[in-house]
């Protein structure tokens, strides 16, 4: 009965790590520690070992192997363990999000040229359309910038612009044109969810894991300690 529940949390499990894999891609120039990616790679590793459960659970359960029960509840532990330590690097690096995108924003900012061949001028673009904010903390942070003063034409990027304004440049002189809300709240928010994403995806399997172990455990008690289950067991494997 668990067995095929496995094949279906790995999935889920690694479907989530790839969307934070995705997910991060864009928004990669803001942060420059990798390490924050370290939960995303375990919850794919998880997710893949669970496959492996998976057969060795549906190949226990139908042979009623101790020895098989034993190793199935045994990765099951090893499993529980890990993505206890996925939550608990999700919570410390969710933590510092913040300060590594404070960190990095003014330089991401400060690269930009406004070509699409530039990566910083594409993140910065994708982001400002993407989370409807211009600027690090408003629109006006865009004067500081290199590449302000080097246009000299007193405007900001079009990705500024928000979408119900026809025939927009970009042009401060009309600033209702622009979003108004700053970019670096709204990029800190965003990766803080996506790491909440995976911390509730591994607390959630965690007691998944815990259930599967219980009902290993049941098994493998009732087969020691009642003999005639055993003979109903022995019986059934020769007939």
């Amino acid at each position: 009965m668990y067995a095929p529940n496995k094949f279906a949390a790995a999935g889920i499990l690694c479907y989530i790590g790839a969307y934070v894999f995705i997910t991060y891609d864009d928004y990669d120039h803001f942060f420059e520690d990798v390490y924050t990616l370290i939960p995303a790679v375990i919850i794919i590793a998880v997710g893949t070992l669970l496959f492996i459960i998976g057969l060795i659970g549906c190949c226990a359960t139908i042979r009623e192997s101790s020895c098989g029960l034993a190793t199935f509840a045994a990765i099951l532990l090893l499993v529980f363990v890990t993505e206890c330590v996925v939550v608990v690097l999700g919570y410390i690096y969710r933590a510092k999000v913040e300060d590594e995108v404070n960190h990095s924003i003014q330089k991401v900012y400060n690269e930009y040229n406004g070509t699409n061949t530039d990566a910083p001028s594409r993140a910065i673009d994708y982001v400002q359309r993407q989370l409807h904010c211009c600027g690090i903390h408003n629109y006006s942070d865009w004067r500081n910038t290199r590449w302000f003063k080097e246009s000299k034409n007193n405007s900001v990027p079009v990705s500024c612009c928000q979408p119900s304004i026809s025939n927009c440049t970009g042009t401060l002189t009309r600033p209702a044109d622009l979003y108004q809300e700053g970019c670096e709240a709204l990029v800190v928010k965003k990766l803080k969810e996506i790491m909440m994403y995976v911390i509730w995806a591994a607390l959630t399997f965690a007691s998944i894991q815990m259930l599967g172990m219980l009902c290993a455990c049941v098994v493998l008690c009732r087969r020691s300690h009642d003999p005639a289950y055993e003979l109903l067991v022995t019986t059934n494997s020769y007939a």
